[in-house]
């Protein structure tokens, strides 16, 4: 019997850099706010090894962190929290798991959109090991930490942060074998598109990314069956009991 639907009021989405939400499930994510559901992000770096020009290193940070504000508007977003870890250097640390606690009960998501943990290795590049390590510690934030009164204790002693649990894990970029929902996003992939080129430093001098970004929403599309014309993102869901 398949697990009835859950009522969805909030969403936080939890990704290594700028960028990663925009590339991965930006689309859905408009779809989301467009049926009035409150979307926050948590980025765990501010990408400040990205970039493929001169932008100095110093600038990178404050570059990107903004570039993610203004993509996170494109989308219908205006709650981001940047943690500042180092760029290239993220751990699932129990530093990094309590981080994503604190935003787990600040917001009190219903649902929480992460990064696999797993290697892609049709596509290893979603599989960086930021990626990686984002994801793995969202997953224990999710369960058992956020949800465990006795978790980071400091949380409530010290910042009144109940306990929260999150009923829904979305994973994207995750081996294919693992992916088994997608969502229609014809109407809201303009929104990815403009968010995406918000995102200058990382996509300035990427030829023709509009349509490779259409074009891989009607092969997921395809994949799943959709009707012909449909653009789709696709997910691993996991009911968190």
């Amino acid at each position: 019997m398949p697990t009835p639907p859950i009522d969805v009021k909030r969403v936080l989405v939890v990704t290594a850099h700028p960028d990663d939400v925009d590339f991965g499930a930006s689309a859905t994510v408009a779809a989301w706010t467009r049926a009035g559901i409150d979307v926050s992000y948590c980025i765990c770096t501010s990408g400040d090894a990205g970039g493929f020009d001169d932008t100095p290193r110093d600038q990178m940070a404050p570059l990107r962190e903004a570039e993610q504000k203004a993509a996170a508007v494109e989308v219908g977003v205006h709650d981001v929290t940047f943690l500042r870890y180092p760029d290239g250097k993220l751990t699932p640390s129990i530093e990094l798991r309590r981080d994503i606690s604190r935003e787990i009960r600040r917001v009190q998501p219903q649902r929480v959109l992460t990064q696999s943990p797993e290697i892609w290795w049709k596509r290893l590049g979603a599989s960086h090991p930021d990626h990686r390590a984002a994801g793995e510690a969202a997953l224990a934030a999710v369960y058992p930490d956020a949800r465990n009164p006795f978790a980071h204790p400091e949380l409530l002693a010290d910042e009144g942060l109940e306990a929260w649990t999150v009923r829904e894990l979305w994973i994207m970029g995750a081996p294919e074998e693992r992916v088994d929902h997608p969502v229609d996003v014809t109407a809201t992939i303009e929104c990815k598109i403009a968010a995406l080129g918000a995102h200058g430093s990382q996509t300035a001098h990427m030829e023709g990314l509009e349509e490779r970004i259409r074009g891989t929403a009607a092969d997921v599309a395809r994949r799943f069956g959709l009707p012909d014309g449909t653009l789709a993102e696709a997910f691993q869901v996991v009911t968190v009991g």
